[in-house]
């Protein structure tokens, strides 16, 4: 096998058995050469080759057989298409949408409902015990002065913490520049509130996530929706022209699987978004709570990695990957942390102690990376079993998203489908959606929803599944 510059062997190799499966050469079911075979035949290592396949086995396109080997798997096939690039209006816009997005939360909460409406993953698939036994050790150990020293910026400890994940992503962030915040949501709101006064513009995604909106609805903003693509994020040709038409004070963008949507920006397309708001001087608030949820073999790069000059402000937490509940998020504000430290001060005043030194505690001597191995692997199946059930379920003319990571995914209905309908239609029937309208500054998307499948697949989920795209098929025409 010739080494290809910029990818490592068993990338190489997982493309080269991809384009087989693609071309139909490997075809559902078939047997994919074994471990020991392709070695030989290729010259590398068997390790390689585990690393090839379990690559191709986390996209979903190959599984195991106990005592057999690797096969193409029988649902990779016959996946409905893709959505196009959304095309919003140019001109800004004031939002309201609040009233919609606390109707659908609120009908989403309750457990007799099937949750593809969610906005969470299953708390099933998250380490509570451990979390709380190291909640339980700290908490004995605890210096009551820490209750004051901790007060924002945070916990100097876990915000070494953090500090260390971001050299081990391969950049540094100074541990001075992490402010700890309750939840991302509110690293999110401090940044929008350092860099914009009511009446300005901010530039979001189309569709966007919908706290966005709220945030901007509840400041006195206004939005500009920049063209979005379904696999690799904001259009930076429109980004562009928004900013030469729009005075723009602030980009709200969501880089590795984007919610709703599941884009991941590329990273040449990060670098350069970063130059282009470099030129402009224009912040980014850069919402990354999905990273660590990546299907393949790397944790994406944020944009913040190609940021010199202190524009980005990367804003994430442990609430989708770790601890959901415990509420701590942090921003690597860059130059406007003393802003953002000071709103923090301000309004809170510090995320919750007990919290901080709890997940602390447990970066160091719980077994994080592992959890997230096994956390990344149940989604990546959850992730199959639903594309699966769309394709089974749904019109032939539903489109939707294959994101490589995180836990959503966007369908595009047929035209005549009314979301709003669908929505109300299918809570009778137990089962929650998320509407397109919710994600939209103009409440378009009025044929689009977003599903999870952050939650372990049943047969429950199945018959959701079923009983909502019999209730499409209803609708349709």
């Amino acid at each position: 096998m010739v080494k290809v510059p910029g990818m490592k062997r068993y990338e190489q190799l997982a493309a080269e058995i991809s384009a087989q499966i693609h071309a139909g050469v490997l075809r559902p079911g078939d047997r994919v050469p074994s471990v020991r075979k392709t070695s030989v035949a290729r010259a590398i290592s068997p390790g390689t080759v585990l690393q090839a396949y379990g690559l191709l086995e986390d996209r979903g396109e190959i599984h195991t057989r106990p005592r057999s080997g690797y096969y193409v798997s029988a649902h990779w096939h016959g996946l409905p298409e893709e959505p196009a690039i959304s095309r919003p209006p140019k001109n800004t816009t004031t939002v309201n949408v609040s009233s919609l997005v606390f109707e659908v939360l609120d009908a989403a909460k309750s457990k007799n409902i099937v949750p593809l409406g969610s906005a969470f993953p299953s708390p099933l698939l998250f380490p509570m015990e451990k979390l709380a036994r190291s909640l339980s050790t700290s908490m004995r150990r605890l210096d009551p002065w820490i209750t004051v020293a901790n007060l924002a910026p945070g916990s100097i400890e876990l915000r070494r913490q953090i500090a260390r994940n971001y050299l081990e992503s391969g950049f540094a962030v100074p541990t001075a520049e992490v402010i700890v915040t309750s939840g991302a949501l509110e690293a999110l709101n401090l940044c929008l509130m350092a860099v914009t006064r009511p009446g300005d513009v901010v530039a979001i995604e189309s569709p966007a996530f919908y706290a966005s909106l709220q945030a901007i609805e509840r400041m006195g903003l206004k939005a500009v929706e920049i063209p979005t693509d379904p696999r690799e994020g904001v259009n930076l040709a429109a980004l562009a022209a928004a900013l030469d038409k729009h005075d723009i004070k602030a980009c709200w963008f969501m880089t590795n699987f984007q919610n709703p949507l599941g884009s991941l920006m590329p990273d040449a397309s990060k670098r350069a978004l970063v130059e282009l708001l470099t030129k402009h001087d224009v912040p980014l608030i850069e919402d990354d709570v999905y990273a660590e949820l990546y299907f393949g073999s790397e944790r994406p790069k944020p944009a913040k990695a190609f940021d010199r000059k202190g524009i980005v402000m990367h804003c994430s937490s442990f609430s989708k990957c770790l601890a959901p509940g415990y509420r701590v998020g942090w921003v690597a504000a860059g130059r406007y942390a003393q802003a953002v430290e000071q709103l923090k001060l301000s309004t809170t005043l510090s995320a919750s102690v007990p919290a901080q030194v709890a997940i602390a505690d447990y970066l160091k001597h719980g077994g994080y990376q592992h959890h997230l191995r096994t956390l990344r692997h149940a989604l990546a199946v959850q992730q199959n079993s639903l594309l699966q059930a769309v394709a089974t379920h749904f019109p032939k003319a539903t489109r939707l998203t294959r994101p490589r990571g995180g836990y959503f995914v966007w369908v595009e209905l047929p035209p005549k489908v009314d979301v709003l309908k669908l929505h109300r239609l299918a809570l009778e029937q137990n089962i929650s959606i998320a509407p397109g309208p919710m994600f939209s500054a103009q409440r378009k998307f009025h044929h689009c929803i977003r599903l999870n499948y952050g939650h372990p697949w049943s047969a429950r989920m199945e018959g959701a599944v079923e009983k909502l795209g019999e209730l499409v098929e209803r609708k349709k025409g």
